[in-house]
């Protein structure tokens, strides 16, 4: 393993605990100011926006890392991402139930700051869980 993966694990381990303590006003440290999410242009404060309103929803939203990959300046992850929503969320009321899920995300970096953002998860499945 190289310096440069050491480092990027570590980084990335950051950027998680970041998000698993709805730490949102840390994101300039680990997002672009224009990022690629999803394969479409974005700002930082869109992704932020979308984090926000995933944390707002779903209190205790976590993001579990699961496995982890390095490829240069890629990262890709596999996560276990779970939760009990308090409000209404994806056309879903609260109903006191949980969901965990896998998600499946892809990274690129650049000058030690996401440019790329892609994530995969299964929705169908979230939601009959939450509505089971």
């Amino acid at each position: 393993m190289t310096d440069t993966t050491v480092d990027l694990r570590t980084w990335y381990m950051q950027y998680a605990e970041a998000l698993n303590a709805h730490d949102f006003d840390r994101m300039d440290e680990f997002i672009a100011a224009d990022v690629l999410a999803g394969g479409e242009p974005a700002k930082r404060e869109d992704v932020v926006a979308v984090l926000k309103g995933i944390a707002d929803a779903v209190p205790d939203i976590r993001w579990d890392i699961e496995e982890i990959l390095f490829d240069r300046d890629g990262i890709a992850v596999r996560a276990k991402n779970t939760g009990t929503p308090a409000k209404d969320w994806l056309g879903v009321a609260p109903t006191g139930k949980s969901f965990e899920i896998t998600e499946y995300a892809i990274y690129k970096v650049r000058d030690g700051r996401f440019v790329h953002m892609t994530n995969l998860h299964d929705s169908a499945e979230m939601l009959r869980q939450l509505t089971a």
